[in-house]
């Protein structure tokens, strides 16, 4: 019998792939929604980038309601995201524009889900950054997006915010996770400073098990030394 139902936003990605192993692992049934298909996912729902942000909000939904079949959500982990740099020279709207789609736009989607089949409970994460909580001028759409994903959790953390009684709204705040893609682009960097992908997992299932989820709203950076993470909450 599954220890219960969660989805992930984001399922297709390095860190989403590896959530949903560990969520699968201790036996959670897993909606993935990405632009591509998780193997390992109980239901994958496809995201059309060529719709409009409202047209996939609704598909979506519909989607994961079929999937559920009446059932709930215990948990929803929205890991969506990505990172451009660039100034107010460097075609600051086109490179803010992406930012938006990637980590705005399905943070709100996300929400919108949770308002619907998330249990009373229940868990919404967010992923913010921890870069965005002070200026940053040399990558201001990433900044301005994940910002955003910052005032958004907290208003969801709210009375009145539309989302089941007692859940908990978190978004983590990671600085560099231990990605493929990372460690191919920065291979001289100190990966003991890095996050490893298989913390942020073990956290995801310890959360949506109800197990030691910090206070609704909170800001959950991550931050690793000597190959050490804590979690260090605002």
């Amino acid at each position: 019998m599954a220890s219960g139902r969660v989805l992930v936003y984001g399922g297709r990605g390095a860190l989403g792939s590896q959530c949903i192993t560990q969520l699968k692992a201790a036996n959670f049934w897993v909606v993935s929604v990405d632009l591509a298909e998780n193997p390992e996912a109980d239901v994958n729902v496809a995201v059309n980038t060529t719709e409009s942000p409202v047209q996939q909000e609704s598909f979506i939904c519909k989607a994961v309601g079929d999937a559920l079949n009446r059932q709930q959500l215990d948990g929803i982990f929205c890991v969506a995201g990505g990172w451009t740099g660039g100034n107010a020279s460097t075609e600051l709207t086109k490179r803010s524009e992406l930012m938006w789609n990637q980590s705005v736009n399905s943070s709100l989607i996300a929400a919108t889900l949770a308002s619907k089949y998330l249990k009373a409970e229940g868990i919404l994460q967010l992923t913010g950054a921890k870069a965005a909580l002070e200026p940053t001028p040399g990558m201001i759409g990433y900044g301005v997006a994940k910002a955003a994903v910052h005032h958004l959790t907290k208003s969801l953390a709210g009375k009145n915010s539309g989302l089941p009684d007692n859940s908990t709204v978190l978004a983590i705040l990671p600085i560099t996770l231990d990605t493929p893609m990372n460690r191919k682009w920065m291979p001289e960097a100190d990966f003991s400073t890095w996050t490893p992908l298989e913390f942020i997992g073990d956290l995801f299932v310890k959360w949506a098990k109800g197990e030691d989820r910090p206070t609704s709203g909170s800001l959950v950076q991550l931050v690793t030394e000597n190959a050490k993470t804590i979690l260090k909450s605002t």
